[in-house]
């Protein structure tokens, strides 16, 4: 079996660090939030290129609290894509705002920035782009736009830890940036975390509040919080696996360049790099019109394969009162129809590649499709 993402052989790589610093938070007993965390915060904020990180318990959360940070609320609308975790949407329903769906340009699948200012009204708030698989958006454009609207930039980087635009870390450019830690994330805790990073000291503040139920210092409630802080044990060990992530994720990369040398004769659109971007493949996704039948063959081959995602936010049930519609984002809608993610993680082995993509052309054939 070829596993889609295997957490064991990662953790084996680097137990004997891991294993201390989770025995150092339990002879510390600092179980939420203490040193681990706020040593954490600022590495991964100085990774980020930002100056100030709040680390809380999920990546939804982070996004959440990025939101209320900005200033959105009731009857706000907030820009962004269907074509992204339902998380995106989730966060801005939470704060009671409406979110607006532009659709996806096809080539990076990350927000078709031509079509941003058709979307905006005087209820717009924020832009939040999502750097989809480890790609980041167009995002000059994005904050081009914001300035002369007054908009708010949240980038959505829950995928995306230390891709890079021209140079500049996702997480750098937007007026706050939000990150997931989710285990299978290129940078992934032992269970939930997330955070928020930061130019701006007051909206740190505003978000070391909300996360901790608003709380100034205890007992003193500010603002109407939350319960959404991070544990120690999940600090300590993202501590550890930070200073692992840029190995990681050239081994990602390396692994996408092999992927599209071997695939480059099969009937499959592999994935663009776009010229601004260092993606970092949290996800692998070909796309192919006979997905259904790819990922059965895969599987009944050993092959483990996921999709990400199938149905877009604005056809899901849960979603029917934002109005939307099949027919309304038609490049959404063909991705989730196409897209098949394969295995993708640093410690995949080149011969399991190359058995992948050997499958795939026996199953696929033909010539790739651009």
């Amino acid at each position: 079996m070829i596993a889609f993402v295997d957490l064991k052989a990662q953790y084996l790589g680097i137990k004997s660090e891991i294993d201390a610093a989770v025995s150092g938070v339990l002879e510390s007993t600092q179980f939420v939030l203490g040193k681990e965390v706020a040593a954490f915060e600022e590495e991964f904020a100085a990774y980020s290129g930002a100056r100030l990180g709040v680390a809380v318990n999920s990546g939804t959360s982070a996004l959440h609290l990025a939101l209320l940070a900005a200033g959105v609320g009731p009857g706000d609308e907030v820009i962004t894509v269907p074509f992204t975790f339902v998380a995106t949407t989730a966060a801005i329903c939470y704060t009671g705002a409406r979110p607006v769906f532009v659709d996806i340009d096809p080539k990076s699948l990350t927000i078709d920035t031509g079509r941003i200012e058709g979307a905006i009204t005087d209820r717009t708030k924020a832009i939040m782009p999502v750097h989809l698989y480890g790609q980041p958006a167009d995002m000059d454009q994005v904050l081009e736009i914001a300035r002369r609207h007054n908009l708010a930039v949240i980038e959505d980087a829950a995928q995306a830890h230390g891709a890079e635009y021209k140079g500049r870390r996702v997480g750098s450019m937007g007026d706050l940036s939000c990150f997931s830690f989710y285990p299978g994330k290129n940078l992934g805790a032992y269970g939930e975390g997330g955070m928020v990073v930061t130019n701006d000291p007051e909206r740190a503040r505003a978000i070391r509040m909300l996360r901790d139920w608003g709380q100034e210092r205890k007992y003193h409630h500010v603002l109407k919080g939350y319960n959404f802080r991070m544990d120690g044990i999940q600090g300590a060990i993202l501590r550890v696996k930070l200073r692992y992530l840029e190995e990681w994720t050239e081994a990602r990369r390396a692994h996408a360049r092999q992927y599209e040398r071997l695939l480059a004769d099969s009937n499959l659109q592999t994935p663009a790099e776009m010229p601004y971007a260092r993606h970092v493949y949290h996800v692998y996704a070909v796309r192919t019109e006979e997905r259904e039948t790819l990922q059965r063959k895969l599987n009944e081959s050993g092959i483990q394969t996921g999709i990400h995602y199938p149905i877009p936010v604005h056809l899901q049930e849960a979603y029917s009162d934002l109005g939307y519609g099949r027919g309304d984002f038609p490049c959404s809608e063909r991705v989730a129809d196409e897209v098949l993610s394969l295995p993708m993680y640093a410690e995949l082995r080149e011969a399991d590649i190359e058995t992948v993509a050997r499958r795939m052309s026996d199953i696929t054939g033909g010539n790739r499709t651009s």
